[in-house]
Order: structure tokens, then sequence, then C-alpha cells
């Protein structure tokens, strides 16, 4: 058998499926997470795309259950200040609109599917009045960028902090809401394109530097689809070719465990994974992509979904 058919092998048998993910209906799929969690303080969802569908659902699935199941209280979502916002105001006592609040925060995280979540995460509030969850906040410094490091490592870095010391003040276990580039556990991870093509220790990276195996990352990834551009099926050097030409939908991998030499080999081996932002032209899909690690390296699971649709972007 070939090196690839036995990954692929491999992989579905060890996949725990999910049911397909529709437009129009809410996430509802129960994951096996008690055992890939384990004791993790911190559980990372990094998306390789912020504006597909399946991939936010997906995440906001996780996220229920880490908060209903496991005790997980503190939601980091990236890139928004949930504070200045408003939105944990929201979450605390129902004050404001969620519409209109999310209508000021960056433009990827003006979304039917981050709105439904913080409205589940209210109503969850609703019911555990003395046992809430609430959006971890930032810590108000100037960025700290050390010696050797440029400002885009000093900006991992600073995105770390935050998390770290929001866990010390406050003790609650915390899911990591963001894009894959930075909650990947990269040391030495690049990104293309980039006007500055550097390699260096991501926010992943530093949270697992600080809890060890407490700190989880579970990697959403697609193979083709629409974000809300067509992005075609990935070249055949990328992680997501083998990880596509699994039979099923959708379906949830933990890496971790026993595997034949060829399968630990590619888990090992450096790979490249699409990253699909704003500025993603159909042409240049092979120049898009995360390098400098491995996938068993990055990730302690992966999360994968076929094809995808876009994200509802709010009026």
């Amino acid at each position: 058998m070939a090196a690839h058919d036995e990954t692929v092998q491999w992989i579905s048998d060890r996949a725990h499926p999910l049911a397909v993910l529709d437009p129009e209906a809410p996430y509802s799929d129960p994951l096996p997470l008690a055992g890939l969690v384990g004791d993790a303080q911190v559980v990372a969802l990094g998306a390789s795309s912020r504006q597909a569908h399946e991939l936010a659902m997906a995440s906001s699935g996780v996220i229920r259950q880490l908060v209903e199941e496991l005790g997980f209280r503190s939601v980091a979502l990236e890139a928004a200040d949930t504070s200045g916002l408003g939105l944990d105001e929201y979450l605390r006592t129902g004050t404001g609109d969620p519409r209109a609040l999310l209508s000021e925060a960056r433009p990827f995280l003006r979304t039917e599917e981050i709105l439904d979540t913080v409205r589940w995460m209210r109503e969850f509030n609703r019911s555990h009045p003395d046992d809430q969850v609430r959006f971890a906040g930032t810590v108000p410094r100037p960025l700290r960028k050390p010696s050797g490091l440029d400002a885009l490592a000093g900006i991992e870095l600073s995105m770390a902090e935050d998390l770290i010391e929001w866990h010390e003040r406050t003790g609650d276990k915390i899911v990591y809401w963001g894009g894959m580039v930075h909650t990947a556990k990269g040391d030495r991870r690049t990104i293309s394109p980039s006007a500055t093509p550097t390699a260096h220790r991501n926010a992943g990276g530093h949270l697992r530097e600080r809890f060890g195996a407490g700190f989880v990352s579970i990697g959403l990834m697609f193979q083709h689809g629409r974000v809300p551009y067509p992005v075609p099926a990935p070249p055949p050097e990328f992680a997501e070719t083998v990880l596509g030409d699994v039979g099923l939908p959708a379906y949830l991998l933990d890496l971790r465990g026993d595997a034949p030499e060829r399968v630990r080999n590619w888990l090992g081996t450096p790979a490249r994974t699409r990253l699909i932002g704003p500025h993603f032209h159909a042409e240049t899909s092979a120049d898009n992509f995360m390098a400098g690690g491995s996938l068993g390296e990055w990730f302690d699971a992966i999360l994968h979904v076929r094809e995808v649709t876009s994200a509802r972007f709010l009026p």
C-alpha cells in the first residue's frame, strides 16, 4: 500500500465522523471532547478561514460542549475588543443589542455565526447566574518587543501573554477562538504571502511553552468551497489534499497516539496548510499557506470539512 493510501486509511479508521453541516441549521453534533481535552486549561480553535460557515458553526459547537460539559468559563475571541464593544457587558447583564454591538467589530467578526454564539452564551448566563461564561479581556499595555524579535513576533507574544494573565487572574479554563496562524503550536512558523516572511514563534507556541499539555490546539481546515469567493482544492503538496481524500464530509481526528511508521512520518514532516484571508485569489491559491512546522507539532487534533460555504455576514 502506498504511503498516501495508508495515511488516508489510518485517518478513516481513527476519525470521528460529523453529521453533514447544514448551512441553514444550528450545529448540534456532539464530539468526543473529554478524552481529547483532558485537563487542559486552554483549548485553541484555529480556523484556516474565519469566513467559512461550517468552520464557524463547528467552533461554536465545540465551545458549547466545553462550556456545558467541561467547565470552561472564558472565551477569548481573537481580534475583538469585547469589553470596548460592550459584548462582555451584554453577556453578564443582557444590556445592549448584540447585533448592533458586533457591527462595530472588525469585518470578519460581523457574522451571524458569531452573533448566534454570543446569544447562546447570554442564554447560558441567564440560566446560570452564579456560574457565568465571559469573554476574556485584554491587558492594556504597550506592545512588548523583546530584543531580537520583529514586530509580528511581538504581537504574537502579547496575544499569548493576555491569555496567560487572564487565566492567572481568574482561574478560568479558556477557549481561544481565532485564526489557525495564531493558535497552532508554532515555534518557527512562517506565513505566505507576507511582506516580511520571517520565521518566529506564534501565540500558540508561547501558550504551549507556558501550559505544556494543558494547552490543546485544534485546527479547523477544509478542502474547497466558497468563503465567500471560490476556493479550489489545494495543490497536491498541501496537507489538506490528504485530509480531503478521506471519504467523509466532515470529521474530527485526534493526531496523538500510535500510528504506522509512514503515518508518523507524514505527521512529523514539515507541512504546508492553506490560509484563506480577505485578499485571497483562486489563481494564486498555492501562494497562501502556513509552513515551518508539521501537523503533529502544530495540532493535537484536526476538524476537517470537505466543502464549505460562506459565512453569513451581518448587513
